[in-house]
């Protein structure tokens, strides 16, 4: 039995996106907003406010560790780590999707108890820090529109942006409600439903991260369209031992055993279908093993997924 590999390098190596300037005025941004919030909140009383900023300062946070963990993943490989560094991305995800969710815990306890003994604010002022919010937070997610697609890092900061934005318009509207009717109770149920807002995005960033981490197929991509498409070769009678998961929240892996008895099965049949399966399934780091005799029993052929 014949066994031929190839593993094509060249794309896999190539650098991620440089988001560092985007990341460096949200996190300027942002910050600065969590200063002003906050000491808006203190002087008004107003828990809607505080909670938001409390939000906004775990989201600086977790700019932070996101823009690191890029930084870490564009090191090279070395002896002892020789897929480098990219996990670091899906473990920085995974890491703020967990703060958030503990966070978001902290708040909803905190308006609850406000309930029962609602506050006087001033809504004005509220209604002012807020809609500034609304600005700050906009201007930060069109910072990471453009690649949210292909990044989970930059997927989660603009959806954390996207949804700050958001919660900072529901703010201005208890507001309004509160100028409009007196009813004070309107700030801790606003901050309830902040924390809705907050927790829903933050448990699909971590379904998602976790999903990575757990050596999952990335969702854009589809295992049986792979094996479809790999079946369809020329001279591909079989194919088992498929794998694919991601090295990285931009790099995606595959591993696969292909039997091809007769025919073409070189380093240029090899190269085109790594670039084949970079242009349509945007896998960059591809290991292919033939195996020339269809009759032969791999060792791994009944131990992987069927």
């Amino acid at each position: 039995m014949v066994h031929e590999h190839l593993d094509d390098h060249g794309h896999a190596r190539a650098a991620a996106p440089d988001h560092g300037g985007a990341f460096k005025w949200a996190v300027a941004l942002n910050l600065g907003y969590v200063l002003i919030e906050g000491a808006a909140g203190f002087l008004t009383g107003s828990l809607a406010l505080l909670a938001d900023a409390a939000h906004n300062l775990t989201d600086v946070f977790g700019l932070l560790v996101a823009w690191g963990a890029i930084g870490l993943s564009r090191l090279k490989p070395n002896e002892r780590h020789t897929y480098g560094f990219g996990r670091a991305t899906i473990l920085a995800a995974l890491a703020n999707g967990i703060i958030l969710l503990i966070g978001v815990g902290a708040l909803v306890r905190e308006a609850i108890e406000r309930i029962g003994v609602p506050e006087n604010v001033s809504a004005t002022t509220v209604m002012w820090v807020a809609g500034a919010g609304i600005v700050v937070n906009t201007a930060s997610a069109l910072l990471f529109l453009k690649d949210r697609a292909n990044d989970l890092n930059i997927r989660g900061a603009f959806l954390h942006m996207a949804a700050d934005a958001a919660v900072s318009v529901a703010v201005v509207l208890s507001a309004a409600l509160m100028l409009a009717t007196g009813w004070t109770v309107v700030d801790p149920i606003a901050a309830i439903l902040v924390s809705a807002v907050i927790a829903w995005s933050a448990f699909g960033l971590f379904k998602s991260a976790l999903h990575l981490t757990m050596e999952g197929v990335p969702d854009n991509v589809s295992r049986p369209a792979v094996e479809k498409w790999l079946r369809a070769l020329p001279g591909v009678t079989d194919l088992h031992d498929l794998h694919i998961w991601a090295i990285s929240t931009t790099m995606t892996a595959l591993t696969v055993h292909l039997v091809i008895p007769e025919g073409e099965r070189g380093d240029a049949f090899l190269r085109r279908v790594a670039e084949g399966l970079e242009s349509r399934f945007g896998i960059t780091h591809v290991t292919m093993q033939i195996e020339c005799d269809a009759g032969a029993n791999c060792v791994l052929a009944d131990a992987t997924y069927p």
